[in-house]
């Protein structure tokens, strides 16, 4: 599942935007949808430490909400809110400097990959890494994704260690 990510509305001016040439948004699935959102009231979250309900009555009325999975964008949004001590608890490990210096783009994408790792049981692990580096490689910094890859994956056998073992067993993962 390698589909790029563009943003289905024009976002605030503080918030994160698409590369250009990225696939329509008509293409995309709810679910990616979701994540995009999420991405962008994490990014509230984190850089203006906004409430999450304030955040997400924003969000909602923003164009093209309604084509997003809004229970997903719900779980994405409240629960790494809710969690992001233990979020960064797990991630901390996996750095190789301080969160001070990781763009709160790469870190709020780090934040949906390891809670739909831990929570989104539906969701293949290797659907999570690749979804997460996708919205990296269009909201993120020039090589954010491959740090965002770099981190997942490390994390990846922790939270997911039956699936990640089971592919690694039929030639799917490294």
């Amino acid at each position: 599942m390698n589909d790029p990510k563009t943003p289905t509305e024009t976002p605030p001016a503080s918030a994160p935007t698409a590369a250009a040439g990225t696939r329509k948004s008509s293409a995309k699935p709810a679910r990616s949808r979701s994540r995009e959102f999420a991405l962008q009231a994490l990014y509230q979250h984190i850089v203006g430490k906004n409430d999450a309900s304030d955040i997400d009555a924003f969000t909602r009325d923003l164009s093209g909400f309604h084509k997003a999975d809004s229970a997903h964008y719900d779980a994405l949004l409240y629960g790494c809110t809710e969690q992001a001590q233990e979020l960064d608890a797990l991630i901390a490990p996996r750095l190789d400097r301080s969160f001070a210096e990781i763009s709160p783009i790469e870190r709020a994408i780090m934040w949906i990959g390891v809670y739909e790792m831990r929570h989104c049981l539906d969701v293949p692990w290797r659907v999570v890494l690749n979804e997460c580096i996708e919205l990296a490689k269009d909201f993120g910094g020039t090589d954010g994704h491959k740090y965002v890859n770099a981190v997942l994956n490390g994390l990846a056998p922790d939270l997911r260690s039956a699936e990640v073992q089971a592919d690694r067993h039929n030639g799917r993962a490294q």
